[in-house]
C-alpha cells in the first residue's frame, strides 16, 4: 500500500482589526472621524457617542479597543469619563483629543488613565499613526501637541544647561523608561538615576517625569541615549 502522502497547508491570517469607539459632542467631527476610520486597513469604527455618559455604556457594550474621548463635553467632561472607563475596560487604550495642548493638560490626562493625547488641529494622518501605536499603561504625545512650542520658545529662548549624563537620562525618560530601567541601561545605580531627574525636574523647573519629558520636548532637547 502506497503511504498516503499528507500535505499541509499554511494559513495566513490578517492582524487584528482595531475597533475604535469616537465619543465627542460636535457630530460633524464625530461622523468625519468615524468615515475616516472605515476607509483605513486595520481600524474600524464601532460607534460614537455624544456625550460622555453615553460613551461610558458604549464602552461596556462594545468594548472597543480604542476610545477617542473628547476632553471638554457638556455635563460630564472626557477625563472624568476616562477615569470610569478605566475601572470598567481597564485594558481599553483611551486617546483623548483636545484644542489644549498646554503641559500640564498632558499630566491630567495622563493621571485620568488616558493612554495618548492628540490636538484637535493635528492631521488625520497624525491621529491615525498615533492611534496605532498607543498602547495602556503608557502616554504617547502627538507631534503636533508641540506645534506651539515656536512661538513660547522665541519668547523665552533660554535653554537649561544639562550634562551629557543628564541629557542620557532625559533620553530615557522621553522613551517611557523607569529610573530603574535607566540605571540598568547607562550603568549606573538607581540611586545615582535619581539624582540625575531630580537635577533634571529642577532646571527644566517642573515637577514630574512626564512634565520634564512634555517640556523638554517642547524646548528641543531630547537626544537619544549614548
Amino acid at each position: 500500500m502506497d503511504d498516503a502522502r499528507v500535505e499541509t497547508t499554511r494559513v495566513e491570517t490578517a492582524p487584528a482589526e482595531l475597533r475604535v469607539l469616537v465619543v465627542d459632542d460636535h457630530t460633524t467631527f464625530a461622523e468625519l472621524l468615524s468615515f475616516a476610520l472605515s476607509t483605513e486597513q486595520g481600524l474600524s469604527c464601532v460607534g460614537t457617542a455624544s456625550n460622555a455618559a453615553e460613551g461610558i455604556v458604549l464602552v461596556q457594550e462594545l468594548r472597543p479597543d480604542i476610545v477617542i474621548m473628547d476632553i471638554e463635553m457638556p455635563r460630564q467632561d472626557g477625563l472624568a469619563a476616562c477615569r470610569r472607563i478605566r475601572e470598567v475596560a481597564p485594558d481599553t487604550v483611551i486617546a483623548v483629543v483636545t484644542a489644549h495642548r498646554e503641559p500640564d493638560w498632558v499630566v491630567r490626562a495622563t493621571q485620568a488613565g488616558a493612554s495618548a493625547f492628540i490636538p484637535k488641529n493635528g492631521s488625520l494622518t497624525e491621529m491615525l499613526d498615533v492611534l496605532r501605536r498607543a498602547r495602556s499603561g503608557s502616554m504617547l504625545i502627538a507631534p503636533s501637541a508641540f506645534a506651539l512650542t515656536g512661538a513660547a520658545t522665541r519668547q523665552n529662548p533660554a535653554i537649561p544647561s544639562l550634562t551629557q549624563r543628564e541629557r542620557d537620562v532625559l533620553a530615557c525618560l522621553g522613551r517611557g523608561m523607569a529610573p530603574k530601567a535607566i540605571a540598568r541601561v547607562l550603568g549606573i545605580s538607581v540611586h545615582t538615576c535619581r539624582g540625575y531627574v531630580k537635577s533634571l525636574l529642577s532646571k527644566l523647573d517642573v515637577s514630574s517625569q512626564l512634565e520634564a519629558v512634555v517640556k523638554a520636548q517642547e524646548l528641543g532637547m531630547l537626544d537619544e541615549p549614548r
